[in-house]
């Protein structure tokens, strides 16, 4: 890759932040294990749920580069501007209600729903569904365990719990990202990776550039790219693990496209319409 920086000067350093998930893994072996450099440029690694990154992000906490979930990109947009690459997509499935025993969609109106934040995108698209359901917040990685422990009747699932939550002995509801292609013939867009807009345009261009390479070389490369995705896999095995990064990395995740960035602005829109994000969203992209 190609820059117009001095190479003999000190490095610049980038700090990178994304969740320790399978799918991120993938997304970022490349940089991580430098199969992939930038003259010029350096990158640190740090890991963190993604409704932690949002509410850093939201404080100004400030990374160069931060995953974040698209429904928390209004409170955000001031300072970040997004890559139009290395997001996270729901092509006709995404985050699911659960339940431990058999319900209808219409049941979930007496329930509490535990819910992994109320900045994470599976709980804009839950109250896009349906404004008037009960939510709380619980970690993500504990809404099933509270669930099998009757704590909450139902729960709202992202990430890997998609695929294991029937091993627990749970029942699903609805997927919402069926729910959302039915309803709006679109992707579900869940999250994506933000840049800092005071990075400047070269150097937003330039690491866009980065990310979108690291994700080519681990589709390239996708055998010792899921062996390194497998030490954030939590319980998959090497099976369910490759199905979710193929579910989460693929040609969407180099590109949105067209479609994949008017999925992300009708899903702010209609937030914002409907009262659940307060601020109104303007999406850009880096160019």
């Amino acid at each position: 890759m190609n820059s117009t920086l001095n190479q003999s000067a000190e490095p610049r350093s980038i700090s990178i932040a994304h969740s320790p998930d399978s799918d991120d893994a993938f997304m970022f072996y490349g940089l991580a294990t430098q199969k992939i450099r930038v003259p010029g440029f350096r990158f640190t690694h740090t890991l963190c749920d993604i409704e932690t990154l949002n509410h850093r992000a939201i404080n100004e906490q400030f990374f160069d580069v931060t995953a974040i979930s698209f429904g928390a990109y209004a409170y955000l947009q001031d300072h970040y501007t997004l890559m139009p690459c290395g997001g996270s997509v729901g092509e006709g499935y995404g985050p699911m209600v659960v339940s431990s025993r058999q319900l209808h969609t219409d049941d979930l109106k007496k329930l509490r729903i535990a819910v992994p934040g109320e900045l994470t995108t599976a709980y804009l698209a839950l109250k896009i569904f349906n404004p008037d359901l009960e939510t709380e917040n619980v970690p993500f990685d504990q809404i099933v365990p509270e669930i099998k422990a009757g704590r909450f009747d139902a729960g709202l699932i992202i990430h890997e719990g998609q695929l294991t939550y029937a091993t627990s002995g749970l029942h699903k509801v609805i997927d919402l990202g069926v729910w959302w292609r039915e309803t709006t013939g679109l992707m579900l867009p869940l999250g994506g990776n933000a840049i800092r807009r005071s990075l400047g345009e070269e150097t937003n261009r330039i690491v866009t550039q980065a990310i979108k390479d690291s994700i080519q070389h681990g589709l390239d490369n996708r055998e010792q790219g899921l062996e390194y995705a497998m030490q954030f896999a939590k319980d998959l095995d090497q099976n369910l693990a490759s199905r979710f990064v193929s579910m989460y990395v693929n040609e969407r995740t180099l590109s949105y496209g067209p479609d994949g960035q008017e999925a992300i602005r009708r899903l702010l829109a209609l937030g914002y319409e409907r009262g659940i994000i307060p601020h109104k969203p303007i999406v850009d992209f880096v160019s």
